[in-house]
């Protein structure tokens, strides 16, 4: 039950109106964990990508099986970072074979792995330790200091004597502050793994590989030497209920229907920033967008690249057949009607139609072909047809000119094509532009920096919200509260215990002007998973940021006297690539809503979340955060979990990274080099969509430079890109200590360029903005139009909650 209590001791005089732990006092499952756990099998079922089957999927139930690899017991349920979600507990790939009633026969094997597993955990855990007394933050010691999976003994044939099939799961670990890298046991495959599947293929076992990874992993050569591996099934990080889901899939109880969201090439090499990505060319300083728009899908049909797995790519228990119905021309959009009939005979499921527009290959140089629609089926039995109704706005088919500073159609001849992924398309119809036609004037970002001078009305509404406190009184708005000896990163929350932060206490008391408290995402909301609460002084015994991650393995739980537990069990759904693979963006909203419940439970406003920049090359540490390769099916996603989030209007929801969060490695020292065309048409046009689509609450910006300006001190994007051109109404806040004195942000340009608000805060960020109003570089109106925006969304959560 959650307690109602005046939070007492040092938050004694935190506001007037009463408080409430966070949390339940009982440590059992609550109903909102169960009914979460079923949706979170559920995305996961829907996510999984069924890559191979050479008639061997699904599996007979009484077949004995052999199970091996890394994340067999060890299964990963997601990133590690702000990413990470401390639930309950998570189920296995061995676990959920075993209750679906699996005959293992492996289980030597399994035990041997499991005390190597332990035994590593436990020497990573004492470096990190060791590593947190040499840094400021405790969080630099673990993002520097990656888990990696140590290696397995040999398979044998004693741990496949009586076996019918053999599952291999190759797990692999990423996640914030660190790039993924091209070397064995990371984007390649380990030795083990290697001599395991060969092993495994001589002996003429079917295998099914199990890639249960936050992204690529190359298996091009494994898969033409190991003939044996019949079926290759992406569960991608499926969160907490993934073992089931595996079960779901593997024994035919649920039909695979994800789809692929980037291209897995055939070798690394094959993508356009190979070599010069991050650390592959020893300058993690500046990075240069050389590929412009042609990332992912674009570039392999620019070189007409042969790939392992294409975009938009998945295989079903079933067969389906798309027929295209009729076209219809709307003033800004075209109306494709669809039919899809599942011609299969035995089993239900589900097919996603996928549309792509071609264009004139006149004036400057375009992708062969961009996704510009896509719709999926409900469950059709065998046989059954349904009617699909896909909307291609017009504005999807416009290309960026930087001559003009506009979004223009080219002249000439354009195709839309239907099918069930990038590589497999008819043509539905085809139209003509008969002259050239800009649909949109945009300003030219060089010219954007400088500041107008004049407020909207909009604005002006913003500015009035401060009403007659004093300049100087607002200023501690303009960034997240300061806590003497409180994490900066990760875990700087006060109230709800191993929430990312929260904004400032100093205007409650004289102006009622509340803290918003802020939880990471995008799998679900990050907090401590427990804390104790002195029963006499009120007084809660914190964390460092270290117990928020690994369900607290690193910094455990410390029992008090007369203390009180509180346990915070949130739901660890898959990653955000795993939801995007549904393309179910009804089942995306659904998800948001969940964690909109979440939020309510443990008094979260802001969930920073969903995240999407582009997965511009694999390596990528973050990737698995985000959706795609491409911008379009990026931003229908998020816009999707934003509308469920903030459904009720009691909760907000805070897209992330605004903007070219593509690298890890020196994320907050790295210049990013690119054209305005590319920055528009590819790494901007998802948060767009987003913006435009469900009008999210708050916009994050990134660490990195964009052109040699830091994202937070950016008024192109901050200002006149989300806000004039998009209509964007809502807050701008900074990533976590984006101010950090060497390589961040400067905190009184973040108020001057639109960026309301500075997350955490420090005392720094304080004197920094009080010096630069002092002496008139930053005006009062920029104080207060920021100070406004951040009162107008606590004014708007409220009306919503009191209602």
């Amino acid at each position: 039950m959650v307690l109602s209590v005046i939070l007492k001791g040092k938050a004694e005089n935190m506001e007037k109106r009463e408080w409430r732990y966070s949390g339940t006092i009982e440590e059992r499952t609550s109903i909102r964990e169960q009914v979460h756990d079923v949706l979170a099998r559920k995305v996961a079922e829907e996510a999984m990508v069924l890559l191979k089957n050479e008639s061997l999927l699904p599996l007979p139930l009484d077949v004995p099986m052999a199970l091996f690899g890394s994340g067999a017991k060890k299964t990963v349920k997601g990133g590690i970072g702000s990413g990470d979600v401390n639930n309950r507990k998570t189920i296995s790939v061995y676990q959920g074979l075993l209750e679906a009633g699996a005959m293992i026969t492996s289980e030597a094997w399994l035990c041997d792995y499991e005390k190597r597993y332990e035994q590593a955990r436990e020497e990573w855990k004492k470096l990190v330790l060791e590593e947190t007394k040499r840094v400021e933050n405790p969080f630099d010691a673990y993002s520097n200091h990656p888990f990696c999976f140590p290696e397995g003994r040999a398979v044998t044939e004693q741990d496949i004597a009586g076996a019918g099939v053999a599952v291999y799961v190759l797990s692999r670990i990423s996640g914030e502050g660190s790039d993924r890298r091209k070397e064995r046991g990371d984007y390649e495959l380990s030795r083990r793994e290697q001599e395991d599947l060969l092993f495994l293929n001589e002996k003429k076992i079917p295998v099914v590989l199990l890639l249960n990874t936050g992204g690529p992993v190359e298996l091009t050569d494994i898969l033409e030497q190991a003939k044996n591996i019949r079926a290759v099934l992406n569960i991608s990080q499926p969160g907490q209920a993934g073992g089931y889901a595996v079960a779901d899939i593997l024994f035919g109880k649920a039909v695979p229907s994800g789809k692929l969201t980037a291209t897995w090439a055939r070798h690394y090499g094959d993508y356009p920033s190979a070599d010069t990505y991050g650390y592959r060319n020893g300058d993690l300083e500046k990075e240069e967008y050389r590929e412009e728009i042609f990332v992912g899908y674009r570039h392999f049909d620019r070189e007409n690249l042969p790939v392992l797995f294409p975009f938009g790519y998945g295989l079903s228990y079933t067969s389906f057949l798309i027929r295209q119905r009729s076209v219809r021309e709307e003033t800004n959009s075209l109306e494709l009607a669809v039919s899809v009939q599942n011609t299969g005979g035995t089993y239900a499921g589900k097919e996603t139609v996928q549309v792509y527009a071609t264009f004139p290959q006149t004036g400057m140089e375009k992708e062969k072909k961009r996704l510009v629609g896509f719709a999926k089926t409900k469950c059709l039995l065998p046989g059954e047809i349904q009617q699909l109704e896909i909307k291609i706005p017009k504005n999807m088919l416009a290309s960026f000119s930087e001559e003009q500073s506009a979004w223009y159609l080219e002249d000439g001849t354009y195709g839309i094509w239907i099918g069930a992924d990038s590589q497999k398309l008819e043509q539905a119809w085809e139209f003509d532009v008969y002259e050239r036609t800009i649909t949109e004037h945009t300003c030219r970002l060089e010219a954007a920096e400088s500041d107008a001078g004049k407020l909207s009305a909009a604005e002006e509404q913003k500015v009035h919200l401060t009403g007659k406190i004093p300049a100087e009184e607002l200023i501690p708005l303009l960034y997240g509260h300061v806590e003497q000896n409180s994490s900066t990163l990760g875990a700087a929350g006060i109230r709800v215990p191993g929430s990312a932060g929260e904004t400032t206490h100093a205007l409650e008391q004289p102006y009622g002007i509340r803290a918003l408290i802020m939880a990471d995402g995008p799998a679900g909301i990050r907090l401590h998973q427990s804390y104790e609460v002195d029963a006499d002084s009120g007084k809660v015994y914190g964390k460092s940021v270290l117990g928020a991650l690994e369900n607290g393995y690193l910094e455990p739980m410390q029992k008090h006297e007369n203390a009180k537990t509180y346990y915070q069990f949130c739901t660890a759904f898959p990653v955000g690539t795993a939801m995007a693979q549904t393309w179910n963006e009804e089942l995306l909203q659904s998800f948001g809503r969940a964690v909109s419940h979440e939020m309510k439970e443990f008094h979260i406003d802001l969930w920073l979340a969903p995240g999407m920049n582009i997965q511009r090359n694999p390596l990528c540490g973050r990737n698995f955060e985000y959706y795609s390769e491409d911008p379009f099916l990026s931003g229908k996603m998020a816009a999707a979990v934003v509308r469920g989030v903030q459904e009720e209007g009691t909760c907000g929801a805070v897209i992330k990274h605004f903007a070219c969060n593509n690298q890890e490695d020196n994320r907050m020292g790295v210049d990013v080099h690119i054209s305005e065309r590319a920055l528009r048409e590819i790494y901007l046009r998802g948060f767009e969509i987003a913006v435009k689509e469900s009008a999210p609450v708050a916009i994050m910006t990134s660490y990195n430079r964009v052109n040699g300006v830091h994202a937070a001190n950016s008024r192109a994007l901050c200002t006149v890109i989300a806000r004039e051109e998009w209509g964007f109404d809502g807050v701008l806040m900074s990533d976590w200590s984006t101010t950090a004195p060497e390589d961040g942000s400067i905190p009184w340009k973040c108020i001057e360029a639109g960026n309301d608000l500075i997350m955490p805060g420090s005392e720094k960020d304080d004197a920094d903005i009080r010096q630069a109003y002092a002496d008139g570089r930053l005006s009062e109106k920029k104080i207060r139009l920021c100070a406004g925006r951040i009162i107008s969304l606590i004014n708007k959560l409220d009306k919503k909650t009191k209602k």
